[in-house]
């Protein structure tokens, strides 16, 4: 396989319809867990932009795992009133119920409305 110079990759990549480019700055990466917190403190960030999808990759850096203490929650799932009313409108079944189905499923609308349409 022949070298490629950064140019070459560069258009190529341009061609294919990706971009790549480098977040400036970035001191910290958290990710949270439902039972720790990673934390990566000096990251290298870049974000790739790909047939509408845009990936993040975070290199580097060192990596501090911090486990949550016990009666510590989760921040709780904020969710919007016209999301709740939607998924109730669209299972038919009380805003209550569509909340508690919403909350099962971390916000995402369609999975929601699939569990409860199913349930009947």
């Amino acid at each position: 396989m022949r070298k490629m110079s950064s140019r070459q990759a560069r258009r190529l990549m341009s061609q294919l319809g990706m971009s790549v480019e480098e977040l400036p700055d970035v001191r910290q990466v958290i990710i949270r867990t439902s039972r720790k917190d990673l934390v990566i403190d000096g990251p290298s960030v870049s974000v790739t932009n790909m047939q509408g999808q845009t990936i993040y990759q975070v290199t580097g850096g060192s990596i501090t795992e911090v486990a949550m203490e016990e009666g510590e929650e989760e921040t709780p799932l904020s969710l919007p009133e016209e999301d709740v009313r939607l998924v109730a409108q669209q299972a038919k079944v009380s805003l209550e119920t569509a909340k508690k189905a919403l909350e099962a499923v971390a916000g995402d609308l369609a999975q929601a409305i699939l569990n409860l349409s199913q349930r009947k």
